[in-house]
């Protein structure tokens, strides 16, 4: 049996997730990085992108996160994330309605401020709906 790190996933809200996996690659500030049991500790941000857990050579999970932290020591992976959403529990007809309607939000913005707002949620639509591959 293969040698296993555990990953704490922890939302703002709440702990999401504690389990041990034989591998998970997470999408740091200066790009993705394996973790596998033995790994060297490095603390790292984190960019908007997905978490995938392996076991073996199977993807066994996929995590979207907008951004937050990773710790990697002594066999742990702590991940702090701002946002955290399972990519299987995504709907891609619900996220192209959503882009849909934000892009008319955009068009329709009376002043600079709103449409700064509606074009963030523009990014971060479009960043999940990239990660449904």
């Amino acid at each position: 049996m293969a040698e296993l790190v555990t990953m704490d996933l922890v939302s703002p809200e709440k702990l999401l997730l504690s389990e041990d996996y034989e591998m998970v690659v997470v999408p740091g500030a200066e790009g993705d990085f394996a973790v596998m049991a033995g790994h060297v500790p490095v603390t790292s941000s984190l960019r908007p992108g997905v978490i995938s857990i392996y076991e073996g050579d199977n993807e066994k999970e996929r995590i979207f996160v907008n951004g937050g932290f990773v710790q990697v020591a002594d066999n742990k992976i702590t991940v702090l994330a701002e946002e955290a959403i399972y990519v299987a529990d995504l709907s891609r007809s619900d996220l192209e309605q959503r882009i849909q309607d934000v892009n008319e939000d955009i068009e329709d913005a009376k002043d600079d401020e709103v449409r700064r707002k509606a074009q963030e949620n523009k990014d971060h639509l479009e960043q999940l709906f990239e990660a449904l591959g």
